[in-house]
């Protein structure tokens, strides 16, 4: 009986937890189909997600645009390229406004700023006055051709002849890199007025010119007038050795100037430094064809002439009608002094050392004065190499009334060129009124200077 009741409450228990279980399953069953329809009804309302952006592109990006025509290079530096300006390049076309434009943006950057001549490009342009001083220092980077209109019949009527390219007022300047400056002046060397320089520097300072080439210039190639603290190196200047007026570089009023490891070779002077220069170092300079390395011409007209401090050296001079050269007028006032002319190399040279105190240009018909330029203080010292028999290795013709003063000869050896040329007899070195002193012997012997001092007082010293 007894087991019968136990038996009773254990399948009593055992029903109670079945019907638990599945009551308890029932409801997991419907919970877990109501979350299912919640989360389908909540994606139909979702909006669909948003594409994948593209992926980025590994490509450079694209440099800053201009501004004011001016690109920032990155490093502080504004770029100004004349063909963002409406250059086109091409030699026909006038770019001055281009250029014009250019300059005047880089002139008032207040950043470092490069006026930009690019390469493949023959720009054609008028005169331009390039106006300083500027807010930063330029750089005019010169990698293409710059050129004016193809002889005089090219020239607007009314356009200004007498300058090409000028820069004024400049403070801390460069004009560099490995393009052109082609003067095209062919066209202009026969005619009686030939008008423009190439390039002028005026009333400015502190300047590098480096690395230009320069050819054919109806006159002065590059003229520094009023200049200081200027470094010039690294230039080529070509144009025929009978093209008129087409000096290399010129000198007026400048002072503290550096001309360096150049080649010029024109129809003039390669170097010509006249009154108001001072403190000029010319070193290694392939000069010729040429008129030479000259100081002068000094004292036309009257006027008054002061050159001192002017130093030429480890140069070379070859197929020229000059070497190293003073030449002044008659009549003239002023002093040159203190001339160094060291180690230069002379080929086949006409006259490799001359003084010239009566210099008349183009054989005109110049009467005899009493004053002169007093020239005084000038060293030779290794002067080697070959000259044209044609006329005397050295010459050295002073004033009567002031002549030459302290003039000193080193080493110099100087031989007859072999060639057609060099068929006639040798000409004894020629001295007239120059007093100096022969540090060692010479070749040819020079015995013609005047031993001792002058005893004309110099009252026009500058």
């Amino acid at each position: 009986m007894r087991f019968i009741k136990f038996f009773s409450i254990v399948m009593v228990f055992l029903t109670i937890l079945t019907i638990s279980f599945s009551a308890s399953a029932d409801l997991d069953s419907k919970s877990h189909n109501s979350n299912k329809h919640r989360q389908k009804s909540s994606e139909k309302k979702s909006p669909p997600p948003s594409p994948r952006p593209p992926p980025r592109s590994r490509r450079a990006t694209s440099p800053p645009p201009y501004n004011n025509g001016g690109r920032n290079s990155g490093n502080g530096k504004m770029v100004f390229n004349v063909v963002s300006f409406g250059a086109v390049g091409n030699g026909v076309k006038d770019d001055t406004t281009a250029f014009k434009m250019a300059w005047g943006n880089a002139c008032k950057s207040e950043q470092t700023a490069t006026l930009h001549v690019p390469k493949g490009y023959s720009f054609m342009v008028q005169t331009i006055i390039f106006t300083g001083p500027c807010k930063s220092n330029l750089i005019f980077q010169v990698e293409g051709t710059i050129m004016p209109p193809d002889g005089p019949n090219s020239w607007p009527s009314k356009a200004n002849k007498r300058e090409w390219l000028v820069f004024k007022q400049m403070k801390a300047m460069s004009i560099q890199g490995s393009g052109l400056i082609d003067g095209r002046g062919k066209k202009w060397w026969d005619l009686p007025c030939k008008p423009h320089k190439a390039l002028r520097f005026s009333d400015s300072s502190n300047l590098l010119l480096r690395g230009l080439r320069f050819q054919n210039s109806p006159k002065v190639h590059v003229i520094f007038s009023e200049c200081e603290n200027v470094r010039v190196e690294y230039i080529t200047i070509k144009a025929p050795g009978d093209s008129p007026n087409t000096d290399g570089v010129h000198l007026s009023k400048s002072n503290n100037v550096k001309i360096y490891n150049s080649i010029i070779g024109t129809g003039d002077d390669c170097v010509s430094i006249v009154s108001g220069c001072h403190s000029v170092d010319i070193k290694n300079v392939t000069c010729g064809p040429s008129h030479g390395m000259s100081i002068g011409s000094l004292g036309k007209g009257n006027s008054k002439a002061c050159v001192k401090n002017i130093t030429v050296r480890d140069s070379l001079i070859a197929q020229s009608s000059n070497g190293v050269r003073i030449k002044t007028w008659q009549g003239g006032l002023g002093t040159v002094s203190r001339v160094t002319f060291q180690n230069i190399r002379m080929d086949n040279v006409r006259n490799p050392i001359i003084v010239d105190q009566y210099y008349c240009e183009h054989s005109r018909n110049c009467p005899n004065k009493t004053s002169a330029v007093f020239v005084s203080d000038i060293l030779y010292t290794g002067i080697r190499g070959t000259y044209d028999t044609r006329s005397p290795p050295v010459h050295v013709a002073c004033s009567d009334s002031l002549p030459c003063s302290n003039l000193t000869m080193s080493a110099v050896e100087l031989h007859p060129a072999q060639g057609r040329d060099n068929r006639q007899k040798k000409m004894n070195p020629f001295c007239w009124k120059a007093y100096g002193t022969l540090k060692t012997n010479t070749v040819p012997p020079i015995s013609c200077l005047l031993h001792g001092t002058p005893k004309k007082r110099v009252d026009n010293q500058c």
